[in-house]
């Protein structure tokens, strides 16, 4: 049994342009500047609360691409914690997408963004992770962390990618077809790894970043209706916030 608070890394300037980031190593902005100190002082509130419960985080880990570390340190100071860095919790790598837009994809390469609508868990681009080898990554560096640091409450600072099959493991669903959970950047997400399952218990709340601009929004499936095929999921579902 171990707790897990997941954090998304802040805003980056290729969010913000709605560009495909995966594993190149892109600084935050002065917007993810900004939401990483919001969430220091979520944190400083939220660190009350657990030591009122018996829970207070023991370890911080972090993807080791800088947006994630950049946003960790924050946290870090208020847990008073070195952050161990972990590469299994690093983006999906998108291949020859990385540091492109969509409509620069598209022009440049449209048979291979045909290929990438499809969502097929076990296609890719070229140089591009399959989403089953992504999936099978991230549960397994979940697994490991859970095996490690079993009965303790664990705070990892990870990408919108990593957050995706973490929602769909915990939700038993597909790997193929495109997001359908909103992960704001900084958001919180609480999980629990309970007897090899994945528990949600808190999901996307950004309360802190309540007042800020309103993010990037990137959708797959808007993408997907653009192109005139077909979909089964409700609009309300529909959001994932920024390019992973």
């Amino acid at each position: 049994m171990t707790d897990f608070l997941l954090i998304r890394h802040g805003e980056t300037a290729w969010n913000r342009e709605l560009r495909f980031q995966g594993q190149l190593d892109v600084p935050l902005n002065d917007m993810g500047f900004e939401q990483a100190q919001r969430l220091k002082t979520r944190m400083v509130q939220a660190l009350g609360e657990w030591q009122a419960q018996g829970r207070v985080p023991t370890r911080l880990i972090s993807s080791d691409l800088v947006r994630a570390q950049q946003t960790a340190q924050p946290v870090a100071e208020v847990l008073g914690y070195s952050c161990i860095l972990n590469a299994g919790l690093r983006e999906q790598c998108y291949g020859m997408f990385e540091g492109m837009r969509s409509p620069d994809i598209q022009a440049q390469y449209p048979e291979a963004w045909q290929r990438w609508l499809a969502f097929d868990a076990d296609d890719a681009v070229e140089g591009a992770e399959t989403a089953r080898a992504f999936h099978e990554r991230v549960i397994a560096a979940l697994q490991e962390l859970a095996t490690q640091y079993a009965g303790e409450h664990v705070v990892v600072v990870t990408h919108g990618g990593v957050l995706d099959m973490v929602w769909r493991h915990a939700q038993a669903l597909s790997l193929s077809g495109p997001r359908v959970c909103d992960i704001p950047n900084a958001g919180l997400n609480q999980v629990a790894w309970r007897d090899g399952a994945l528990q949600i218990q808190v999901w996307a709340d950004a309360a802190h970043l309540a007042d800020l601009p309103e993010q990037p929004v990137y959708s797959q499936k808007r993408l997907l209706k653009a192109r005139g095929q077909p979909h089964h999921q409700t609009d309300e579902q529909t959001h994932a916030n920024g390019v992973a």
